[in-house]
């Protein structure tokens, strides 16, 4: 894709998921917005600590330090909320006052007042007193200026942006000429998500099928692969590839599948420095989700970035060492937010396989949270019931029989236990508390909690009795899974079912001298991160050799030849 753009895609994305209005604000009292608020002038506010100067300049800073695709629009936002914040800060508030006083939060009708910070009544309530004055003036248009500003200085954008996230809904490349699933560019749900397109001109070039005509002139399977070899005359893919079995691997996930990270120094004063913004196109393009380093797709070193720590493990670099022949032959349709039933209803039609022109393949069926997790108060009266639970999982099973070569392998796991986020968090300081050691996680969960933007109203509250029953009931959903797994015999694939025993892989750590809450995202205080991915990959990958010794098949003895011959068979 040319610069230019690629450009225009990364402002999209990012005027859409930070600024535009309509459907990506969710929950009450200003929900995400209000969330997002608050945490970036806390961020000012203590960077104005730090150095010594206003809120103001430090946001101005702050602008600086972005890459220059977001400077304008960072320094739009400033400047249509410098006259309140100038009046908001001459009184010592904190993020929660200022964010009401622009009208960002809000308390609705019926709703309880939400506040990140300790809350001091007198504090909260005189100072956004004093501001009444100016408070609903600023509240009834303040963000609308804001937003109308940055989408009319690129009024070409907007139908281009409906186009982008309409492809992104679907959880397809955007970029995807010949309409094959894959495609070339990395991000926007490209190859950091499957397999990249070796020709995005040819709808029969692509990761992971049979090779067309033994790769003898062009490389069909993007494997890396091709030509002849002169003492034999024979082909290179027969010669290396025919008799090993090659398979891929595909994930169908929710956001730990697809690896949701946003880097915890974004958020720690003490570690904002011009450099970890580098990347911030890449990490909004891929909707703060890190597939190419994640537990079952991650191909790539974690030191290309400074914003992730821990060692890059997965389910296809193993099999990909097993056997080079899988090269590239990966897919990641892991999507946030992801439970049984909205993978059966659309999710997985992304798949990219065909059941005659392709190799088999693996596919691990992961949704191990969503399906209790929500945002909802009521929250237990929107977790999944287990016979939705069964049915779609069922339905989901017999879509892959149709689209699976004959020979693949289905591993669905069952949900995990979160209890073990509040236990080991709850009392520890977040890093947007680390500074003033004032904000710990449970305040987080609860802020959350109250905007009814919560990743997990089940599991991440104060009320034990609540994280148990979620807990319950995530394992009666688990129960079904496994019964749809043995509901019938399909026939192209043999499927298993396995716990996912987050436990084990907690006690792994441990045993290696880490403890519990190192494994756990620090910004969501929800997902697992980089370390936790990687014992993931090897957990997971035992259990595959486990049930399935025979279908993964040997490793392949050529395997030194196509290194000898072909190098990193084009990378990635």
């Amino acid at each position: 894709m040319a610069p230019t753009k690629q450009l225009v895609f990364t402002l999209c994305v990012f005027i859409f998921v930070i600024f535009v209005p309509h459907a990506q604000t969710r929950g009450v009292n200003g929900g995400t917005d209000c969330a997002a608020c608050t945490l970036l002038v806390s961020l000012g506010e203590q960077l104005a600590q730090i150095q010594n100067e206003t809120v103001v300049d430090s946001l101005l800073k702050l602008c600086d330090l972005l890459p220059k695709s977001y400077d304008n629009p960072c320094r739009i936002v400033v400047a249509i909320a410098t006259p309140t914040l100038i009046k908001i800060f001459e009184k010592d508030v904190d993020g929660d006052v200022a964010c009401h006083a622009l009208g960002i939060c809000k308390t609705d009708p019926g709703q309880k007042e939400c506040h990140l910070y300790p809350k001091t009544p007198y504090r909260i309530d005189k100072s956004l007193g004093r501001h009444d004055q100016w408070k609903e003036k600023v509240s009834a248009h303040t963000v609308k200026k804001l937003r109308d500003n940055i989408c009319d200085s690129l009024p070409v954008l907007k139908t281009l942006c409906q186009d982008i996230y309409s492809q992104i809904d679907n959880h397809l490349p955007v970029e995807d000429i010949d309409n094959d699933k894959f495609s070339d560019l990395k991000t926007l749900r490209g190859s950091h998500w499957r397999g990249r397109d070796c020709n995005d001109d040819r709808s029969d070039f692509y990761p992971g099928r049979r090779p067309i005509n033994d790769d003898i002139v062009e490389d069909s399977n993007c494997n890396g692969i091709m030509g002849v070899d002169p003492k034999s005359g024979k082909s290179y893919e027969e010669l290396f590839c025919k008799d090993s079995r090659p398979m891929g691997l595909a994930i169908l996930g929710d956001s730990a599948a697809a690896h949701f990270h946003i880097p915890p120094k974004w958020l720690t004063p003490t570690e904002v420095t011009k450099s970890i913004f580098d990347h911030a196109p890449m990490v909004i393009e891929n909707e703060f989700d890190w597939p190419q380093v994640s537990y079952s797709t991650g191909h790539l070193n974690t030191s290309a970035w400074n914003i992730i720590e821990g060692p890059t493990d997965s389910l296809y670099l193993r099999m990909r060492q097993r056997n080079l022949c899988n090269h590239r032959d990966f897919q990641n349709i892991g999507v946030n937010g992801a439970d049984t039933i909205s993978m059966n209803r659309s999710i997985q039609y992304s798949l990219a396989r065909d059941s005659k022109a392709d190799n088999p393949l693996i596919v691990i069926y992961s949704l191990i949270g969503n399906d209790v997790c929500n945002g909802h108060p009521d929250t237990i009266d929107h977790m999944t019931k287990p016979a939705d639970m069964k049915a779609s999982a069922i339905s989901t099973l017999k879509y892959l029989d149709k689209v699976l070569p004959n020979g693949s392998i289905v591993l669905m796991t069952g949900m995990v236990d979160g209890r073990i986020l509040y236990n080991t968090l709850a009392d520890r300081f977040h890093p947007i508390g680390q500074l003033n050691s004032d904000i710990r996680y449970k305040d987080v969960y609860e802020f959350l909690s109250c905007l009814q933007v919560s990743p997990c109203n089940g599991w991440m509250t104060t009320n034990e009795t609540l994280r148990n029953y979620t807990s319950q009931r995530a394992k009666q959903l688990s129960e079904a899974l496994k019964e749809a797994s043995q509901s019938q015999t399909f026939h192209n694939f043999i499927v298993e079912y396995t716990d996912f025993d987050f436990n084990a892989i907690v006690n792994k750590w441990e045993k290696q001298g880490g403890e519990a809450w190192q494994l756990i995202e620090p910004v969501d205080g929800f997902h697992p991160n980089q370390n936790a991915h990687a014992l993931a990959a090897e957990y997971i990958w035992n259990i595959l050799e486990d049930k399935f010794p025979t279908e993964l098949g040997k490793i392949n003895p050529m395997n030194e030849q196509i290194r000898k011959i072909f190098g990193n068979q084009n990378g990635y």
